[in-house]
């Protein structure tokens, strides 16, 4: 047990704070994509937010606050949300009624960790994309098969397009996107 929890030690010092410059382009990219995928979730469906979902919060914080990683590159942005929401699409189409709700809740998750990890699409928000259709509402799950084409992708190419613009503006030579698109 001892040799389990010694584990669990720390083995590094924790990174030092970024440069100001990267905290400032990175506040500003993510203020940029979430504030327009506000906008455009409101002139296309006032009333409920469509295509501001969680997942994309999360995938603003990696494009712009780790845009080097390899979970933030185009790839990964675009191909872990839509596998995933594909995914739960299709569980939530075949196995919907014949299995209770925690049981997709888990199955989505874990499913879509297993193809992000053999598509090399790992892109951590993804969980979170496949886990809103699955708890959400009626009129989330009315749409079905388009969920993945909108908000999803819709959503994270408006996130991407809007990456390759502020991730690029930096004078910064170290600061650019993407390191690799496939």
């Amino acid at each position: 047990m001892k040799k389990y929890f010694a584990r669990m030690r720390s083995k590094e010092r924790r990174p030092v704070r970024k440069p100001i410059s990267k905290i400032l382009w990175s506040t500003l990219g993510a203020f940029v994509s979430i504030y327009l995928l506000s906008l455009f979730s409101q002139y296309f469906s006032p009333q409920d937010g469509f295509f501001l979902l969680g997942s994309f919060g999360a995938s603003a914080v990696l494009v712009y606050g780790a845009p080097d990683a390899a979970f933030s590159q185009p790839r990964n942005l675009l191909g872990g949300h839509i596998l995933s929401a594909l995914l739960s699409v299709f569980l939530v189409k075949f196995f919907g009624d014949s299995l209770e709700i925690e049981l997709l809740c888990a199955l989505s998750v874990s499913l879509s960790v297993l193809i992000m990890h053999f598509t090399l699409t790992m892109h951590p928000p993804g969980g979170a994309t496949a886990l809103i259709y699955i708890i959400g509402s009626e009129e989330i799950r009315s749409i079905g098969w388009f969920y993945p084409i909108t908000p999803i992708a819709a959503g994270a190419l408006i996130m991407l397009l809007i990456a390759l613009i502020i991730n690029n503006l930096s004078s910064n030579s170290k600061r650019h996107y993407p390191l690799y698109w496939y």
